[in-house]
């Protein structure tokens, strides 16, 4: 009993001191992350705390090469498998696992998973090719695809203890993986069935669910999910044949419209599956990255944050989002340097440690830390997003106590 009344009032104590010194506000910022001397660079994946991206950069030779970006390091070389190009995908949560596709010395495309300065080749199914598309949390399960001996693309699940594993197919020649789900349970991804049409699928646990496609439409693509795996976005072709950006959940696949054009795409989600981001078709057909909640439907990011653009300068594709839904990367057009960039997005929002997303850190944020403590499973408690709710989240409560409120 004495034990628990000093805990709490040492926390209280600590809270109290914490909302003294804490900062009110939103920061908001856009970065554009430059090259590796090259021509344009694109970012793909960014950590859970926005301060590691990860993408693909022309350098000086005119060679695309993988990077990961640090906020304190910039822009990093990732090198190859022996050959002369290289892209990365995905990024683990903490930002120290990245992987993508690289031609080895045989001129061949193999996926790789990298980590502490090292590239890993994950191998084939037999074939000669393969990327990595997607990885888990943790860094230690990826997804992508790969070719088998026939030489068809198989979507896989690799795993650091097991290895390779054919996610399979609807009956028909081809599949790719594009995204996992925090745990690295659940896989999302594009499967041919028999006719040779394409659909988006859910696997888990062995079984490969179609998810099938918008009213009337034809084929479609899944390309993101949540940290649950309950929510899958990507694209599908409507009754008219237009390309439009979807959001499934409890079984319905619905359309998240564009800006005023004719096609979009959905690419990435936050962990629990409220924020969708990707590109869209303005009403004068200029692609454009866009945001998606359910409350404001899909917004035009060069509107929303005008602000941090200079003129000239345009946001393209959002590729992917942080957990939290705070950072976003992907790819624009930089006016001061006349190219295409990657840059990240910092919206701001949630503020950190800003648990129900209410903009502001207080109370109610301490308790569902403290209520879910020393619980394991990626969930918004877990701030960090290293599968665990314990010290790290709550002292990410604590040092951010009484900001924006």
């Amino acid at each position: 009993m004495r034990r628990s009344v000093r805990f709490w009032a040492n926390l209280l104590i600590s809270v109290c001191v914490m909302s003294l010194i804490a900062t009110t506000g939103w920061s908001q910022s856009l970065t554009w992350l430059g090259t590796l001397g090259g021509r344009s660079s694109a970012a793909s994946g960014v950590s859970a705390d926005g301060r590691v991206v990860v993408g693909d950069s022309h350098n000086a030779a005119g060679q695309p090469r993988a990077f990961r970006w640090t906020s304190d390091g910039g822009m990093q070389d990732l090198g190859t498998l022996g050959g002369g190009f290289s892209w990365a995908s995905a990024v683990s949560a903490d930002g120290s696992v990245v992987v993508g596709e690289a031609i080895n010395a045989a001129q061949q495309y193999r996926a790789f998973r990298w980590e502490n300065g090292v590239m890993q080749e994950l191998g084939t199914l037999g074939g000669s090719q393969g990327r990595a598309w997607g990885i888990s949390a943790d860094g230690r399960v990826v997804v992508g695809r790969t070719s088998n001996a026939s030489g068809q693309s198989r979507a896989f699940r690799w795993t650091v203890d097991e290895g390779l594993q054919d996610l399979g197919t609807f009956g028909g020649n081809s599949s790719v993986a594009y995204s996992i789900s925090a745990d690295g349970r659940v896989v999302v991804g594009r499967a041919a069935d028999v006719t040779g049409r394409q659909y988006a699928f859910r696997w888990e646990n062995g079984s490969m669910q179609n998810l099938g496609t918008l009213p009337n439409g034809g084929e479609s693509w899944a390309s993101g999910v949540s940290a649950d795996g309950r929510v899958v976005v990507g694209c599908a072709y409507n009754a008219a044949r237009q390309i439009r950006a979807f959001r499934w959940a409890q079984g319905i696949m619905q359309s998240l419209g564009t800006l005023g054009g004719s096609e979009s795409w959905a690419y990435g989600v936050s962990a629990d599956g409220s924020v969708v981001v990707g590109w869209a078709h303005n009403a004068m057909g200029s692609q454009r990255a866009f945001r998606w909640t359910e409350s404001g439907g899909m917004e035009d990011l060069n509107i929303t944050y005008a602000s941090l653009l200079t003129n000239g300068s345009g946001l393209k594709v959002a590729f992917a989002i942080s957990p939290d839904g705070r950072y976003i990367v992907g790819v624009g057009i930089n006016a001061a340097t006349g190219r295409y960039e990657a840059f990240l997005l910092d919206t701001g929002f949630p503020l950190r440690g800003d648990v129900d997303r209410n903009g502001c850190v207080d109370d109610a944020d301490l308790l569902r830390v403290l209520f879910e403590f020393g619980g394991r499973g990626y969930r918004n408690e877990d701030l960090n997003w290293d599968g665990r709710v314990d010290d790290a989240d709550l002292l990410q409560v604590l040092f951010n106590f009484g900001s924006g409120c």
